[in-house]
């Protein structure tokens, strides 16, 4: 099967989110200590995880949890909710580490990111963004020059549908002029990413490592599947 578009997930797959120490340094418990290195590593991993529900919600929270990439100010109410719960109970230490969240500056690509996606446009593939988010992450890829290499965005809060919901995988494929058949989607979560396969779309899953442990998944990726 020959592939001619590949989608590719945000959060994971092609950017990550790695705080430096800096971001923690100053955060302080219930009891106005500083956090542990434990207590900063899981507070992070809360905040990043893409599915997973990491702390227990009441109905009105629960609602903003469901509905959090779909509106950026339900995004600001349960993260600063999941700070909370985490550990962070003064709401001016939250507000600031939620800013370093959604600024697309504080994202680092993966090693093989850039490598991908120009092998893919000189190839003349086609290449869109679909991500289940509440802010612009098309300034992290104008930073690093990859929008060059990207022929559409499709972002869930832009457009109302959210992995793995068919909708959102079918706009971009139209957006992108491809057939499901001949496309690949990349992504770091089976159960969001993969569901571009119920559209009939091949899928390869790469782990959510931090950047300085996964340096060619992507590349990998492509050549499993004839694109390198």
């Amino acid at each position: 099967m020959t592939i001619q578009a590949v989608m590719f997930d945000f959060s994971g797959t092609l950017f990550r989110l790695e705080q430096d120490e800096s971001w923690l340094a100053d955060l302080t418990d219930h009891d106005g200590d500083p956090l542990d290195v434990e207590a900063q590593a899981e507070l992070m991993r809360r905040m990043t995880a893409p599915v997973t529900q990491t702390v227990q919600f009441d109905d009105e929270h629960r609602h903003a949890w469901e509905n959090r990439d779909l509106d950026p100010a339900l995004h600001h109410k349960i993260y600063l909710e999941v700070l909370r719960q985490s550990g962070v109970p003064r709401v001016e230490q939250a507000k600031a580490l939620y800013d370093r969240l959604i600024d697309p500056a504080e994202w680092n690509p993966y090693p093989d990111t850039g490598p991908a996606l120009k092998a893919l446009n000189e190839r003349g593939v086609r290449v869109g963004v679909l991500s289940n988010i509440a802010f612009d992450i098309r300034p992290a890829f104008g930073a690093h020059g990859f929008d060059a290499y990207v022929d559409e965005f499709v972002l869930s809060f832009e457009v109302g549908a959210i992995k793995p919901d068919p909708a959102i995988f079918r706009l971009l494929l139209d957006r992108l002029g491809a057939a499901p058949e001949h496309t690949l989607m990349i992504g770091d979560s089976e159960e969001a990413d993969g569901g571009a396969r119920e559209l009939g779309c091949a899928f390869a899953l790469v782990e959510p490592l931090p950047t300085t442990e996964r340096p060619d998944a992507l590349l990998a990726a492509l050549r499993e599947h004839s694109l390198l």
